[in-house]
């Protein structure tokens, strides 16, 4: 039974959750934002951005990583950090050793709610008729159970089609 964590990376708030697999079944294991707190510099952020998603990781111990790639916007100074951000969100699960698969948003939305377009209220209550037990998530966590429910669809049918070949 692989257990997939998926990755919402943010500054602010990077939003995680855990499924795993049984066939073409996906069961709810948990979820979870972290928030480091703005009061601190730039650099402390970073590093407790890579604590607690260690510390996550640690904890649940996943077999595969799935992040979800970032929104480019007009600020350059934004896009930046962002991307400072999501370098720790894809350097902790290859450290320890997992596989990390990244998805563009509109194709984790695609997957998820059908609509490459969808709103995130719309991501949030498909995760949770998707997910038995997962009620009540935040938005970051919802984000990030999409790519893990992504994941675990596209590599699904990429297994299927090696199978073929």
């Amino acid at each position: 039974m692989p257990t997939i964590i998926g990755l919402d990376p943010g500054l602010r708030h990077t939003g995680w959750g855990i499924v795993k697999t049984t066939g073409n079944s996906l069961k709810y294991v948990a979820h979870g934002v972290i928030s480091p707190a703005t009061k601190f510099d730039f650099a402390t952020r970073l590093k407790l951005l890579y604590q607690d998603l260690q510390s996550v990781i640690s904890e649940y111990k996943p077999d595969e990583a799935a992040v979800e790639e970032t929104f480019v916007n007009m600020n350059a100074s934004s896009t930046l950090k962002l991307g400072m951000a999501r370098g720790v969100v894809l350097l902790v699960p290859a450290q320890q050793g997992l596989k990390v698969a990244e998805y563009a948003t509109n194709s984790v939305k695609k997957t998820v709610v059908g609509v490459g377009h969808a709103t995130k209220d719309q991501v949030a209550m498909m995760v949770e008729r998707l997910l038995y037990g997962c009620k009540g998530i935040k938005e970051d966590a919802a984000d990030a159970l999409a790519v893990a429910i992504c994941h675990v669809h596209t590599s699904s049918i990429e297994n299927k089609w090696k199978s073929c070949a």
